[in-house]
């Protein structure tokens, strides 16, 4: 008897812990929906999270159930900019392709060249972009697009080549980045260029998606309530984005600069 009570008393404790893990892991998911609508870089939270979570999981399905459920809030945010502030198609499309194309290649190079290589670089980098944009403080506040027709399709397409190509190899911070070349290179606002950004993203990740069906490497009992909070999280995200405006959106982006030089310095020092 006494064998029994102290086994069901294990087996309660072990499910309390599960529901309470559960309950974390979509808290973060709400969060990073949110700050990945607004400016993207949602997967500084909850790549981390699930693996501190789940280190169980194999560094793939942590990827995998971090990419399927991010996609539907992307995908919600892109649909809710779609409808209120609009982007141009062409470059959309353009830079979308380009980026799904160079992500898949990335995945490639990072087996031949380990990316810790380039994170002091890289470090480097985001952190001179987030002392410009601080001490810039007209950054991105109006929307003054530098090129038209052809000229912007090729640029924006180069940027997606760019950009996707890290998110394969490197990956962190990939939509925060995006947002930031489309302001400065491109001459979009915050706004305009999140609106971009979102669909650009989704276009790349749904195309990354299809190899983790195949190789089912999404674990769908996290991934499914990770989905729905992330979608929840990217449409109030959105939603702020467009009521708050350019200056939100900026001392968002600030914000998740920040996390990135702490996440690449620790990873550098690492």
């Amino acid at each position: 008897m006494a064998f029994k009570a102290v086994s069901k008393t294990i087996s309660y404790i072990a499910s309390m812990t599960d529901v309470w893990i559960l309950i974390l892991v979509c808290a973060g998911a709400l969060l990073s929906g949110f700050i990945d609508a607004v400016v993207g870089g949602g997967g500084l939270i909850q790549v981390p999270l699930l693996l501190i979570l789940f280190p169980q999981f194999t560094h793939v399905q942590v990827i995998a159930t971090n990419r399927f459920a991010s996609l539907a809030g992307t995908s919600v945010a892109a649909f809710h900019y779609l409808r209120n502030v609009g982007v141009d198609t062409a470059v959309v499309a353009t830079a979308g392709i380009a980026s799904a194309i160079t992500a898949f290649g990335g995945t490639f190079v990072m087996k031949l060249i380990a990316p810790e290589t380039f994170k002091p670089i890289l470090l480097l980098v985001i952190v001179v972009l987030a002392i410009y944009t601080f001490t810039k403080k007209d950054f991105g506040i109006d929307h003054l697009p530098r090129y038209k027709g052809a000229k912007l399709l090729v640029v924006c397409g180069l940027i997606g080549a760019a950009l996707g190509f890290y998110n394969g190899f490197i990956g962190p911070g990939t939509g925060s980045l995006l947002v930031f070349s489309l302001v400065s290179i491109a001459g979009m606002s915050f706004l305009h260029a999140s609106s971009s950004s979102k669909v650009i993203n989704a276009i790349a990740d749904a195309a990354s998606l299809v190899g983790f069906f195949l190789s089912k490497a999404v674990v769908f009992k996290i991934a499914i309530p990770m989905m729905l909070c992330n979608m929840l999280g990217g449409y109030i995200g959105s939603k702020a984005a467009l009521l708050k405006g350019n200056s939100f959106i900026r001392y968002v982006f600030l914000l998740v600069m920040i996390i990135l030089i702490v996440r690449l310095g620790w990873d550098v020092l690492k």
